[in-house]
């Protein structure tokens, strides 16, 4: 390239005449199908930035034990409804590296009840990589390390803490563990029936298309609150928090899935018609395989971004279930559970950051909703 007097910039390379005018065009358009997906997904900033929080905060889902300073039901009974502490790094104009003030109750005889004062004469640093109570790492391996602690009987609030003393930012981290794991198994239960009815419809028609059009319309005129409500109230009381996460997440993705098997149904009414369909059978394919290798692909992208979409709603309806008390249980730890502890307004007028579990169920519903825009505009990069 040379650059010009004028700022323009010349091509100095000698003319070919054997290079083809409409190679970059031919080029983009014989790209793999993925390339042009990501480039057109890397234009939708809403998306992309989505993305690369939900894949961190799924990342982080094992090593949650180890961010949080305690566990998720160790209790401070000193320190009932805490209020946040803020991590410093500068006492008295002189830098002495992360540190929090310690709290010191007191009585209040006018309102009667405890005020907490920060000590801010002891400033006390913070440990990291210290020792604190045990919890397993990624639910299988027993360990008692912590990323930061609070040293001796100084403790670290992040965000409060709630009615029993608990830390509510460790809680949350805790609580991300179930919130956000239910609507990936609430979304598989889903994808397995509604794909799995939706497809036999649509291909085979006839009488078998009618009996699963029914079954899914009768499903479909049933309210959903009550329905969720019923069935949560059936699940034995006496059941462990494990049965009941599994338990909650299946009722979901049952629930969820009329929808898209009508979706895949009528897909497959239009695919089932074309020239490579009617070739594979003639070829001898199975129907099975004809789903699978030659209608299921040309679905996907529409499955995507139904997934990325839906698994928001399951989000809130595990959190809608544990909020009424009907969900998820202590001592399970969920967004919905502790969000239980909340229902109180005049509780949550004087201590506001109890009701901080709101915000991570906000974000992670919007994060869900821009990355299924995202991808839904980008699974055709053809209509650009």
């Amino acid at each position: 390239m040379t650059q010009l007097p004028d700022g323009r910039y010349v091509d100095d390379a000698p003319y070919d005449a054997n290079v083809s005018l409409q190679q970059l065009e031919r080029t983009d358009l014989d790209a793999p199908n993925w390339v042009l997906i990501w480039r057109q997904f890397k234009t939708h900033k809403l998306g992309l930035v989505s993305g690369i929080f939900l894949l961190i905060s799924y990342a982080l889902l094992p090593v949650a034990g180890f961010i949080a300073p305690y566990t998720a039901n160790e209790r401070h009974p000193d320190h009932l409804y805490s209020p946040p502490q803020s991590i410093n790094f500068f006492h008295e104009g002189e830098f002495i590296g992360p540190y929090v003030y310690p709290m010191t109750s007191e009585a209040n005889l006018e309102t009667f009840q405890w005020e907490f004062v920060p000590d801010t004469d002891n400033p006390a640093s913070l440990e990291f990589f210290c020792e604190g109570k045990e919890y397993y790492l990624a639910g299988l391996i027993p360990t008692d390390t912590h990323l930061f602690c609070a040293p001796g009987d100084a403790t670290i609030f992040l965000w409060g803490s709630d009615r029993l003393g608990r830390d509510v930012f460790s809680r949350i981290l805790y609580g991300a563990q179930l919130s956000l794991t239910v609507g990936i198994i609430g979304i598989t239960v889903s994808f397995l029936l509604g794909i799995t009815f939706g497809s036999i419809a649509g291909y085979f028609g006839g009488r078998i298309d009618w009996c699963i059009n029914r079954v899914i319309e009768i499903l479909r005129s049933l309210p959903e609150l009550p329905l969720w409500l019923a069935l949560s109230a059936a699940v034995p009381s006496n059941w462990g928090p494990v049965a009941v996460f599994f338990i909650i997440s299946v009722i979901l993705g049952i629930l969820d899935w009329p929808g898209l098997a009508r979706s895949v149904r009528a897909k497959f009414l239009s695919l089932r018609e074309e020239e490579y369909v009617r070739a594979a059978e003639m070829m001898g394919a199975s129907p099975g395989r004809v789903i699978r290798k030659h209608m299921l692909p040309n679905f996907m992208s529409h499955l995507i971004a139904s997934a990325t979409l839906s698994i928001p709603a399951m989000i809130l309806g595990e959190t809608a279930l544990s909020f009424l008390g009907l969900g998820l249980r202590a001592p399970a730890v969920s967004w919905g559970v502790m969000l239980n502890d909340a229902q109180n307004l005049a509780s949550i007028e004087i201590y506001p950051w109890t009701a901080i579990p709101m915000l991570p169920i906000i974000i992670v519903v919007l994060a869900f909703n821009f990355l299924g825009d995202g991808l839904r505009d980008s699974l055709d990069p053809y209509q650009h």
